[in-house]
């Protein structure tokens, strides 16, 4: 009966039902939810700190959210050929802010990594880095169908490029969380191991020219490396709330670090996950997380398509290496860098960046019967 339903139901809206990976689907909705519970734990004292309404992060999350769930579902209903056009556009518009943000751009702490328009303050950089992956691969899979094309020599320079825009910023963790999802992506293309040595060891140079050349990078490596060389105040507070947290929480409203830490509804929002929810909740997230990814990339390389297979590699890196850095951060596993937890973390940019990053996965990563019709 099933199998004559879905044969049967030719629809839209049937066809998407039918095709789409429902596991990861629901795997995302509960970060989403998750997300919003901190939100609402941690957005109001963070918004009294800085004199703004109780429920002015709440609202304003709560409002990014319908535009994400809605790019996620539009998304999610595109083909692969529609997928990657949408991928080039993105990052056609997407690069020509980036090189605005570095022109016009506010500096915010030191970083020029926001540009507004039309009354709303976007961070471009959260849009170009799937539209990048998305573009990339289809460079990559058409160097391998069509050689006279120089497709890994275009991937290459849009990787340089933006990286190199991201560096003006300065915004050196997401420059090599760019630089990875190239790798990965050149990498599973077929770069030839030579090529994939220098590629490391290219990575290697550019962490250390960074750790040499700016201040700001060389201060985090050497606080997280000897912490009493400087102020490790938020990672030391996220600590202390994650062992107070215990294996169930304080329970939800009932923490302290939310007034505490600065960044508790941005960079360190797990940190309030821990204290008020727990270690199995938090657990429970990082399992999600392995999941969307994992199942993913499982799906990608059923596909014959090299063109699904890249693309999906370098979105699902971008989605897990974000937030394994930011957790990693709040655990003190890694040195502190400022980057938002896909989902979970307050902003409007990244929520929506993440939304369309993983309904461009939901959508390449369909199932794709070549009729949908019942069998005779």
């Amino acid at each position: 009966m099933m199998l004559a339903t879905r044969a049967g139901d030719r629809s839209l809206l049937g066809r998407w039902w039918w095709s789409i990976d429902r596991w990861t689907l629901i795997a995302v909705m509960l970060l989403a939810a998750v997300g919003a519970i901190l939100t609402m734990a941690a957005g109001p004292s963070a918004a009294q700190r800085i004199g703004l309404a109780p429920m002015h992060f709440v609202q304003h999350q709560f409002l990014f959210l319908v535009p994400a769930l809605a790019v996620l579902f539009g998304v999610s209903l595109l083909s692969p050929k529609n997928v990657r056009r949408l991928g080039v556009l993105g990052f056609a518009i997407g690069f020509v802010l980036l090189v605005s943000t570095v022109l016009l751009g506010s500096d915010v702490k030191g970083a020029t990594r926001w540009i507004t328009l039309a009354g709303i303050t976007i961070q471009p950089s959260e849009f170009v880095k799937p539209c990048l992956a998305v573009t990339a691969a289809w460079m990559l899979s058409l160097a391998r169908e069509k050689p006279e094309v120089p497709g890994r020599l275009i991937a290459a320079l849009l990787y340089v490029g933006v990286c190199g825009l991201l560096v003006l910023q300065p915004d050196f963790g997401m420059t090599m969380v760019a630089a990875v999802i190239g790798f990965v992506q050149f990498f599973l293309a077929g770069l030839p191991l030579i090529l994939v040595l220098l590629a490391i060891a290219l990575l290697l140079g550019v962490a250390f020219g960074a750790y040499t050349l700016l201040p700001h990078v060389a201060e985090r490596i050497d606080r997280y490396l000897d912490p009493s060389t400087g102020d490790t105040y938020q990672v030391d507070v996220s600590l202390r709330a994650l062992q107070s947290g215990g294996l169930l929480g304080r329970g939800p409203g009932e923490g302290s670090v939310k007034n505490l830490l600065p960044d508790s509804h941005t960079d360190f929002v797990f940190a309030v996950a821990g204290e008020e929810l727990g270690l199995l909740v938090c657990l429970g997230i990082v399992a999600l997380f392995g999941f969307v990814v994992l199942r993913g990339f499982s799906r990608a390389f059923k596909d014959s398509s090299l063109f699904v297979v890249l693309a999906v590699s370098g979105l699902l890196t971008q989605f897990g290496l974000q937030a394994l850095v930011n957790m990693g951060v709040t655990l003190q596993l890694l040195p502190a860098k400022g980057m938002t937890l896909p989902f979970i973390s307050y902003g409007g940019s990244s929520l929506i960046a993440t939304a369309l990053a993983i309904g461009m996965v939901l959508a390449l990563t369909r199932e794709r019967p070549q009729d949908w019709r019942p069998m005779p």
